[in-house]
């Protein structure tokens, strides 16, 4: 199978190397020509435009910003897309656009997968990652082999769509942990703890999360890198919203973290890391919540191992 990939930033660019490292024929594009160039040393080839990979590649895989550049993208793409082609969606993005987009790809006689990926770009990096995939059950198991090497942990979630429902989901469980975490931790350097020991308790109480035990390390750092930015969580957690209301489901809790991190972009600016939302509680406080010993970034220390489907328990 030869594959296209779109987009080759922090997400992209870690998802496309475990393909090219684990020897598939991978051909990349990218606007940033230093990205492409990168790919290609390490072994891709240059896919010179989206229409040119679509024509080339029996699968080309999506991994960009916001559902308009995925769009845009496409725009290029459907010419090209017959029987045999799929449209693999690995950007987090919304569900209704994911759907509409799909449903063109279909009409070529393409097949399309929304297929978003959660765990943090650490695991990218290492393939290790978890993904979920929303698609007919044939296309599903045609592409297992490509998700299972870029993941460790691959769920069938349904039709599509359904993929981008529970990424928005999880991506909103995340942001909640976070800004908890936040908190929990400038209460606990107020209140005159040890915040390594603050840590520790969090790490092994009810009270831990993934988020606690990646995000809460880079934020006691000072380092506050984690890949990952105030504009994107609130398109994440908009869309969360959007799906939310879809379905006229009253929320209380989003609404409040939208408004947040309103704030934290006023504040701080759009491409400010994600975890200095915890900056709002600094300087109304005049805390400084940082702690020796902690990492400045995150690692995968789990060697990479083929990944699997995940079973759903009936």
């Amino acid at each position: 199978m030869r594959v296209g990939f779109i987009g080759l930033g922090n997400v992209g660019g870690k998802l496309s190397g475990s393909l090219i490292r684990n020897g598939y024929d991978v051909s990349v594009h990218d606007l940033n020509a230093d990205f492409v160039a990168g790919k290609v040393a390490d072994g891709a080839r240059d896919g010179q435009s989206p229409a040119q990979l679509m024509q080339d590649c029996d699968a080309v895989i999506t991994c960009l910003p916001s559902p308009a550049a995925s769009a845009a993208v496409m725009a290029e793409m459907l010419p090209h897309i017959g029987p045999g082609k799929i449209w693999m969606e690995m950007s987090t993005t919304d569900e209704a656009e994911v759907k509409r987009i799909g449903a063109q790809v279909i009409d070529a006689g393409g097949a399309a997968v929304d297929c978003p990926v959660s765990g943090g770009c650490h695991r990218a990096d290492t393939g290790n990652i978890s993904i979920f995939a929303g698609c007919d059950r044939p296309t599903f198991d045609r592409i297992l082999p490509l998700l299972t090497t870029m993941g460790r942990r691959v769920l069938h979630t349904g039709e599509l769509g359904s993929a981008s429902v529970l990424k928005v989901l999880t991506n909103y469980l995340a942001t909640a942990n976070l800004v908890s975490c936040a908190e929990a931790l400038t209460v606990a350097k107020g209140a005159g703890m040890d915040l390594g020991v603050a840590y520790e308790a969090m790490a092994i109480s009810s009270g831990t999360s993934f988020v606690h035990e990646t995000e809460s390390q880079v934020i006691l750092n000072g380092s506050r890198d984690i890949s990952f930015t105030m504009d994107l969580v609130a398109k994440d957690i908009g869309l969360f919203q959007d799906v939310a209301d879809r379905a006229g489901v009253p929320l209380q809790l989003n609404p409040l973290l939208i408004e947040i991190f309103n704030d934290g972009i006023a504040r701080f600016g759009p491409r400010e890391l994600s975890p200095n939302i915890i900056k709002r509680l600094e300087e109304a406080t005049g805390l400084d919540v940082t702690a020796p010993g902690f990492p400045s970034e995150m690692t995968d220390d789990e060697p990479e191992e083929q990944g699997a489907e995940v079973v759903v328990r009936r």
